[in-house]
């Protein structure tokens, strides 16, 4: 079963400027859990949510199938860290409480990982996958993001991509569904910040390989002019794609 590592290259960037979801999905998604003996977090990629889940669990399996980015993981004593396949987890039946899926799940090969999740749970056992899409700024800010986005990159971005730009409405969620609010990631960036987090993209790293130059300088003047002071920060804007379920 092959898999896309998008992301291994850019690891440290990675862990550095992935934006770090609200706390009120962390309590939204704990307060529908019954147990709280294990939580599997599969594709943690440097362990953002699996860190986040270990205060209410006593342990947590966190799963991705990059080295590189499970080395930038945090340890913390509850959370074990695995390389393994989203499809094949190597966890025991029966035996896990929460599953988490955080801006990976449109990545994994559907059926055989809705099997996996199927055989790891048991009767009370929930499963929340979320992800996030194009942030918004400003107006103006976003106009040149959206030219970056479709215009630079649109032929570099995986067909996995397009997921996320229907707000994961195309993402099968085969499990009893749990109504859910609306919750959106906030943070204030100034123009490094941003910039840092750009340079993650899957699509700007396939394009440096194929052109040989970073397309961010396409975009470098219009960004600098509109933002102003780089130092100065503006609150950066996510909707996030939530579905969350009852197992069985």
């Amino acid at each position: 079963m092959t898999w896309k590592d998008n992301f291994s290259t850019q690891a440290d960037m990675y862990a550095k400027y992935r934006p770090q979801y609200p706390p009120e999905l962390y309590r939204f998604i704990k307060n529908l859990v019954k147990n709280y003996h294990l939580a599997w977090d599969c594709g943690t990629g440097n362990g953002q949510v699996a860190t986040s889940l270990a205060p209410f669990f006593d342990n947590v399996i966190a799963t991705d199938a990059s080295q590189s980015q499970l080395a930038q993981a945090k340890p913390l004593f509850n959370i074990e860290y695995r390389m393994a396949k989203a499809e094949v987890s190597g966890l025991s039946s029966n035996s896990v409480d929460l599953i988490t899926v955080a801006q990976a799940i449109h990545w994994f090969d559907f059926e055989p990982f809705f099997a996996e999740v199927r055989r790891v749970a048991h009767n009370d056992t929930v499963i929340a996958v979320w992800g996030y899409g194009l942030l918004k700024i400003s107006p103006e800010l976003d106009g040149i993001l959206q030219y970056l986005y479709a215009d630079i990159l649109g032929s570099y971005w995986d067909i996995e991509r397009k997921h996320l730009d229907v707000a994961y409405q195309t993402i099968p969620f085969p499990f009893k569904t749990i109504e859910t609010p609306q919750f959106n990631i906030r943070l204030q960036w100034n123009l490094t910040q941003l910039i840092g987090y750009l340079k993650t993209w899957s699509s700007v790293q396939k394009f440096i390989a194929a052109k040989g130059y970073n397309p961010l300088t396409e975009i470098a003047d219009d960004l600098e002019k509109t933002w102003g002071n780089a130092q100065m920060q503006q609150e950066i804007d996510w909707d996030i794609y939530l579905k969350v379920g009852k197992v069985n």
